[in-house]
């Protein structure tokens, strides 16, 4: 039976200078670990601010590889700690080919791996498209890629077997279910999402009730634990020449969900929050037990998933 252990979530801002972003998470890391978090897990794009809500090539000199100088810190901040560490980047993965991703770090300072983002928004100040290639599906058999190259994946970490993926995905069920199904007890989101500060008062009560709501459903459907992690504060759109209100309102709430949906800690909307959290893995098997979804799933019948949208009668 696995002990109780602790998450930790950092729920920060980010500035235009990596080198202090990087400083800012290592000390809050650090307080992290000192509350008693083992695996803590930063925002998606954590050293930058996000850069998405315009198109500015010059971006891409923000990105890094992995391994890279940014992960190399982390290893050892890591290892130094004791602490399991998800590293939201990013990656510069060759030349033309750029990725928002998120390095895995073990407590042993070891990088296990890195998830690659796969569903790609392209929405006002969310122009992602322009920047990042979406991770690559599983390789085929036969293919020269290691299975590790791509897809959902879990990583077996010292404290518990976990699943990352970023953001945008956190509105697919399909990615949900597929790496829960592969064993991951922790869903991981790193996240940037906020509101567009003309549209809050009309609808922005419902459209963060929709975010959370989303999460808190794949951690009921899976029977395990999903970790939410925003960023806070407001950044402006870099194209509005000074326009009030243009940019995003970063609406923080990070949040750890159980394996019944309950929302189990919940971070400020507007303040910086190192928030840790004592879990038990024990409810996945009593959750999943109560409500057994993947026994009774019908696995049969689903072959239709796999087309962009139905033929209709």
């Amino acid at each position: 039976m696995t002990s109780p252990f602790s998450i930790g979530i950092i729920q920060d801002l980010a500035d235009q200078d990596p080198a202090a972003n990087l400083a800012r998470a290592t000390r809050l890391i650090r307080e992290a670990t000192a509350r008693g978090a083992q695996i803590i897990c930063l925002k998606e794009l954590f050293n930058a601010p996000y850069f998405c809500k315009a198109q500015h090539a010059d971006r891409f000199d923000l990105a890094e590889p992995i391994p890279g100088p940014t992960t190399d810190a982390l290893q050892t901040l890591a290892k130094e700690l004791e602490v399991v560490l998800v590293v939201p980047l990013f990656e510069r993965q060759g030349p033309g080919v750029y990725r928002n991703s998120a390095a895995v770090i073990d407590a042993d300072g070891s990088l296990m791996g890195v998830y690659r983002k796969m569903h790609i928004p392209d929405d006002p100040l969310f122009y992602e498209k322009y920047y990042f290639t979406p991770g690559d599906g599983p390789s085929p058999a036969g293919s020269p890629l290691s299975p590790e190259a791509s897809g959902f994946k879990v990583w077996k970490t010292r404290y518990a077997t976990i699943g990352v993926l970023i953001c945008w995905d956190q509105w697919f069920p399909e990615g949900a279910r597929l790496t829960a199904m592969q064993g991951a007890e922790i869903l991981v989101y790193p996240t940037a999402i906020g509101w567009h500060p003309a549209e809050k008062a009309t609808h922005g009560e419902h459209q963060q009730a929709a975010w959370e709501t989303m999460q808190r459903s794949h951690a009921i459907a899976n029977g395990c634990f999903v970790v939410a992690v925003n960023r806070v504060g407001f950044e402006p759109d870099p194209s509005s020449s000074g326009k009030p209100q243009a940019g995003i309102e970063f609406w923080g709430q990070s949040f750890i969900a159980a394996p019944d949906g309950r929302i189990v800690v919940r971070a400020p909307v507007e303040h910086e929050a190192v928030i840790v959290q004592e879990i038990d893995l024990a409810e996945i098997d009593a959750s999943r037990i109560g409500w057994p979804f993947f026994r009774d799933r019908r696995i049969d019948a689903y072959a239709e998933i796999t087309k962009r949208f139905g033929d209709g009668d």
